[in-house]
């Protein structure tokens, strides 16, 4: 069974602060609400460092050369060249220089191919990564202040507002609405509500969107205005815990390994046959001469134009695939992405377009009905407040199709803003003399505020056989993948001109509307293309299992069967390797559990490919045989990938995988090739000489 450190971890850091009482948590630390003085915050700096997570040290230009250098073949050549050096020269009667300078030549080819390829790559990719400096609202000498994130420190007094990047861990002390982003952390769409003391139980705090009242480094403030206090910085936040998962070392790909073994078998075989080949002549010829004759045997069997022909094959593939939108910054990674036979994905932003979208407005008998757009859209169009995504998706949607223009008579009076206890939002209007009252919310909230129900112009009374037909109408909805939200209204006799939400009672069900992230139109034609390429495609997220199904349904990918997070905790490896070959969708994932299905269909003997582009991606871009993230990706997942994309679609991926395809032919042409001439050159003639010499 696997262990659950991830969770247990996440207790550990956070359920303390999050469980105790805000008055009692602040005294606790001995903070106040008027944060930090300079010379406090000056000395927690010195203390703790600045709030930065850690990052792999760029390399320097000769840091690239020496690993270019320093190749399983190339090692092996420079091993013949220093015995060479000894044989050919210092024990020779006449010197000769040849076999050592043909190896010299070959060894300074590979090594200036991919030094220059491996260089240009990697400087492109950091380009990518633009850095411009953060900033946040901090409390400091009684003052707001805007300071560098890196200057954040613990006790610290951050104000946040929608729009905001949460600098560190925080523990919220004041709240209003708040609502956070935390998918470049968890990957669930949904934003997360935020409060000042937690709403859940302790027992129920298994991951991060569990504590309610935590603001966690590197998510995003959607809605509404918060204070927090920083409870952790840089390496201790989660942010930080994740990172450095990351970069305490990529494991080699099937590539390197590959080149490693062969490397090692060439090595056993000259270990094995040159003492033997020494030990027959040295009784019949001379010691130097039987010694001459091992070598030129371990010459023979070095495929000696292999490193030149394998980097210059790589790095014109790197050429060729930065043409297809594709940028390379290590050139083994190109072979694997050729060997690909799984890539592993996230939802969202890469199978869908990573935004809300109306789809379906519905009556009360699931039938569609553009008088449930139409109030819909006057609802969101004309309230004033901070417009969530739903507004933004039903007026797009209303514009697209012309309805905005039948509206333009209404008149707003008044509104009753969003809250939270409610979970609706009204607006009043007034057209020919008559005043309405227009409510959308939560399907439950709203059945709970309406008494009758209106079809076809008709209305009727709202039984509970009736209420039983449209919470099934929603659910098949929410299992379809839809977000939905119900439509209501009433009739506002008295001439009010003030509203609140106890006039939000005894209103008539009109309908419903349902919101998807839809896939990208691409997504579907490029899955195909992979497929057909001997790639399988599987489905990595953290978002629910209802969405994803929709999603990969639409996308072309098989969701008869889900496999949740929850279910991986409790198999083995070996249970989840049976698992994993029957199924293509996993859902409700930890950035861990990732990372742990990628690492298991390696150890089958797959050749793993993993794309993302969150701080929940790092892991598992870190566990694949090729990483592939995007140019608008987060900083620590650029770092970690192999191989970034510069449009996040998988058509550029598939133009990426034909294209290394294509030069892996070319390679196997060339290679062949060059492995003629060899035995014509260098092998049979230093073979030939020494035979002559020894056997006359």
């Amino acid at each position: 069974m696997s262990d659950s450190k991830e969770n247990v971890d996440v207790l550990k850091m956070y359920g303390e602060d999050s469980t105790t009482q805000r008055d009692e948590f602040l005294k606790k630390h001995n903070l106040n609400e008027k944060g930090l003085t300079s010379k406090q915050a000056e000395i927690n700096i010195k203390k703790l460092g600045l709030n930065e997570t850690k990052k792999a040290k760029p390399k320097k230009w000769y840091n690239y050369l020496l690993q270019s250098l320093l190749t399983p073949f190339n090692c092996i050549l420079i091993g013949i060249s220093i015995i060479l050096i000894y044989t050919d020269i210092y024990l020779a009667i006449e010197p000769s220089y040849a076999n050592i300078i043909v190896i010299a030549i070959l060894v300074t080819a590979s090594t200036l191919l991919d030094f220059f390829e491996s260089y240009r790559s990697n400087k492109a990719a950091e380009k990518l990564r633009e850095i411009v400096e953060t900033t946040t609202t901090v409390i400091r000498d009684n003052k707001e202040i805007n300071i560098p994130v890196k200057n954040v420190t613990l006790g610290d007094i951050v104000l946040l507002s929608a729009g905001s990047i949460i600098p560190a861990d925080l523990r919220i002390i004041e709240s209003k609405d708040l609502y956070v982003g935390q998918a470049s952390l968890t990957g669930e769409s949904d934003n997360i509500k935020k409060t000042v003391e937690l709403e859940n139980k302790q027992e129920e705090l298994d991951s991060i969107s569990d504590f309610d009242n935590i603001c966690f480094m590197g998510t995003n403030v959607v809605s509404g205005s918060a204070k927090g206090v920083v409870i952790k910085v840089g390496d201790s936040t989660y942010f930080g815990k994740i990172a450095n998962t990351v970069t305490s070392g990529k494991e080699k790909t099937a590539f390197q390994k590959g080149i490693e073994s062969i490397s090692k078998l060439l090595i056993k075989i000259m270990i094995f046959m040159i003492p033997i080949v020494f030990l027959i002549n040295v009784e019949k010829h001379d010691i130097i001469l039987a010694f001459t004759f091992a070598v030129a045997i371990a010459i023979c069997i070095t495929p000696l134009l292999l490193p030149v022909i394998l980097s210059s094959s790589l790095s014109k593939g790197a050429v060729r695939m930065s043409k297809k939108k594709t940028i390379v910054k290590k050139l083994d990674s190109i072979q694997n992405f050729g060997a690909m036979n799984i890539f592993c994905t996230d939802k969202t932003g890469t199978l869908t377009e990573d935004k809300i979208v109306l789809e379906k407005y519905l009556n009360v008998n699931g039938e569609e009905d553009f008088n449930i757009l139409k109030y819909a859209f006057l609802n969101a169009y004309l309230q004033t407040g901070l417009k969530s995504n739903i507004d933004e998706a039903v007026v797009a949607k209303a514009k697209t199709i012309g309805i905005e223009n039948s509206v333009e008579e209404y008149k707003k009076i008044d509104e009753i803003p969003f809250d939270f206890s409610r979970r609706c939002l009204s607006v009043a209007v007034e057209i020919d003399n008559k005043d309405e009252l227009i409510t959308k919310g939560a399907v439950e909230e709203i059945l709970n505020i309406c008494t009758t129900f209106e079809y076809k112009g008709q209305t009727e009374k709202l039984t509970n056989k009736k209420i039983e037909n449209m919470r099934k109408i929603c659910k098949d909805l929410n299992e379809e993948g839809f977000r939905v939200v119900a439509i209501c209204k009433k009739i506002i006799t008295n001439n009010k001109k003030d509203f609140n939400s106890t006039d939000e009672k005894e209103m008539t069900l009109l309908g419903f509307i349902g919101f998807l992230d839809p896939p990208k139109e691409s997504a579907k034609e490029a899955i195909e293309g992979l497929n057909n390429a001997g790639i399988r495609v599987m489905v990595l997220t953290g978002d629910n299992v209802e969405v994803t199904r929709c999603v990969c349904n639409k996308a072309g990918i098989n969701s008869k069967e889900i496999i949740t997070g929850n279910k991986i905790d409790t198999l083995s490896d070996v249970a989840l390797s049976r698992l994993l070959k029957r199924n293509n969708i996993f859902a409700k994932l930890s950035p861990i559990q990732k990372a742990r299905i990628v690492r298991v269909l390696k150890q089958n003997g797959n050749v793993v490919g993993y794309m993302g582009d969150g701080i929940n991606d790092s892991p598992a871009l870190t566990n694949s045989d090729v990483g592939i993230s995007v140019d608008t990706a987060v900083d620590i997942a650029k770092e970690t990938a192999d191989i970034i994309l510069l449009e996040k679609d998988l058509n550029v991926l598939l133009d990426g995988v034909m294209e290394r395809k294509k030069n892996i032919c070319k390679f196997n042409e060339i290679y062949k090739n060059g492995n003629k001439l060899q035995l014509w050159g260098s092998s049979f003639s230093n073979y030939c000489k020494h035979c002559t010499t020894i056997f006359t």
